[in-house]
């Protein structure tokens, strides 16, 4: 691990203090919506967004942020060059509220407008999944990789984009004919969870219609370290300058099997 990935697994790790903290207080917490269906937002989303963005800026002066929180949503065209850290302070913040204990910490670092550092941190189950370009996806300093198993043989996850009613439609058409090719179908809350899950070996496929920078960023340097795919809903690359569609793939579910789901 390099001293940068450890320095920033370390700052998660105590981001996770913070969530904790909040989670001891929930019923007193101050929540407001952010627009948009089921879009919350807590007094600790943006303590925790504060404390990554100046612990960070001293690992990386010259570093660009963008996050879900306070204002630093856009990303600009001087973040393409250069190191861009990506962070949602609290992914699955609706699992936060109602004590569902299903809720992380999510770095991304951006070196060139590319995937280089992912961190991801769980301070409920004291998981840390991190990554590093051409190191490596691990659990708790253990090596992960995804499933190599077919389609059929897999559990699919996916998102239902809940802050996008007009989408909530095709949100579950494709659940209902992804149900058809594998296992069984999951819904965790939070996508940068449900992107360790793949990297780990635990599912085949990820799904959702639209996901901000911040809720795949991390998640994507982790997964493609642990062998697997992203793309859009069309199969064209991801761009990590903005919202999209995302499927993640693991190493054995081909992008042809994913076009059975995606081609209805």
């Amino acid at each position: 691990m390099s001293d940068l990935l450890e320095m920033i697994c370390d700052t998660a790790k105590e981001a996770g203090k913070i969530i904790l903290e909040g989670s001891e207080k929930i019923k007193s917490l101050k929540v407001k919506s952010k627009g948009g269906h089921g879009n919350f937002v807590t007094e600790y989303d943006s303590r925790v967004q504060d404390f990554l963005i100046r612990e960070l800026s001293k690992l990386l002066p010259e570093a660009h942020f963008v996050g879900e929180e306070n204002g630093q949503e856009i990303f600009k065209d001087e973040y393409r060059s250069g190191y861009t850290f990506v962070i949602d302070p609290i992914d699955g913040t609706t699992n936060f509220i109602k004590g569902w204990d299903e809720s992380v910490s999510s770095i991304g670092l951006l070196k060139d407008g590319e995937p280089y550092i992912g961190v991801i941190y769980n301070p409920y189950a004291g998981q840390l999944y991190y990554a590093e370009r051409g190191k490596g996806a691990f659990l708790n300093g253990e090596r992960i990789f995804t499933s190599e198993d077919p389609l059929e043989e897999t559990i699919i996850i996916m998102g239902t984009s809940p802050y996008y009613p007009e989408l909530s439609d095709k949100a579950f058409v494709l659940g209902r004919e992804a149900v058809r090719y594998g296992i069984d179908i999951r819904r965790g809350g939070s996508a940068a969870t449900d992107l360790c899950r793949l990297s780990s070996g635990q599912a085949g496929m990820f799904f959702e219609l639209r996901l901000g920078l911040w809720d795949f960023c991390a998640g994507a340097a982790i997964l493609l370290e642990a062998g697997g795919s992203l793309t859009d809903i069309k199969g064209n690359p991801l761009t990590y300058d903005r919202a999209s569609s995302v499927v993640a793939l693991s190493k054995g579910v081909s992008k042809t099997q994913a076009a059975w789901v995606f081609d209805t």
